[in-house]
């Protein structure tokens, strides 16, 4: 989102990575592999990073950039190591890091999915930086794409978590994809409850709070109305208190008489 006194260039921004997110999460509805077997192929990393970049691009391109690295084409710069020491690849080697990327995830199929290997996968696609500009969005899209043709929900990184994901990138730089797997894991669960156990759930059915928690609702006024007494709900061995839609529409009912 972009509020308040905002220039241009974050609008349009916030525009071109609402087109690519919608292309990527629409791939959920129709899922399919390239010929050869990998859940994404190198056409498509270029296409979501041009759906991301190219209405920004149109009214503020990179002030460094040639005309061939445009969006959806690779970087001929040289980067700087980040703040945590990694340095990306020189821009030669570019090309060939990221045919190899996308083959290490030809073997990826949901038999055998693990959040840890998909963790490092983007990590390692973020070391690589193969773009000029918009690397962190391009690399979090990818990284949904996978998900969502692996039959998972995708693995949102809110703003709030930003610190907490940064961290787990230069602890995945030094080897350990562990704890950024484990915030992908977290990510998956939560959207899981959020939208698509509702979704499939009958009415009668027990479910996380999170699950029936919406926009004006939230997961601690739920459980303030099971504290008083006013929201049926059962708290398991632990110590997660799960309620049905059903007694929510009670409690939302009796809600609304004491409130007439």
């Amino acid at each position: 989102m972009a509020l308040g006194n905002k220039e241009l260039r974050e609008y349009v921004e916030v525009t071109g990575y609402a087109h690519a997110a919608k292309w990527v999460y629409e791939q959920a509805r129709d899922p399919h592999h390239s010929s050869s077997g990998a859940p994404i192929t190198l056409t498509e990393v270029r296409y979501v990073h041009e759906l991301v970049l190219r209405p920004v691009w149109d009214i503020a391109p990179h002030p460094n950039a040639t005309v061939e690295e445009r969006p959806g084409s690779f970087r001929r710069h040289e980067i700087k190591a980040f703040p945590g020491g990694m340095k990306p690849p020189s821009w030669i080697e570019v090309n060939a890091a990221m045919t190899d990327w996308v083959a290490t995830l030809a073997d990826l199929q949901p038999a055998t999915f693990s959040v840890e290997v998909v963790a490092d996968a983007h990590a390692s696609f973020e070391r690589i930086h193969p773009f000029l500009d918009g690397n962190g969005r391009t690399g979090r899209l990818l990284t949904n794409l996978v998900l969502v043709r692996m039959g998972y929900p995708p693995a949102i990184i809110y703003t709030r978590d930003r610190a907490r994901y940064l961290r787990a990138l230069q602890a995945a730089d030094r080897g350990d994809a562990g704890p950024l797997g484990e915030l992908f894991a977290r990510s998956i669960t939560d959207n899981l409850y959020r939208f698509i156990l509702p979704a499939v759930a009958a009415p009668d059915a027990l479910v996380p709070l999170t699950a029936l928690a919406s926009e004006g609702r939230s997961v601690a006024a739920l459980r303030a109305a099971i504290e008083r007494g006013r929201l049926r709900a059962h708290k398991g061995t632990g110590g997660q208190w799960r309620s049905s839609e059903s007694w929510l529409n009670e409690y939302l009912q009796s809600k609304h008489q004491r409130h007439k």
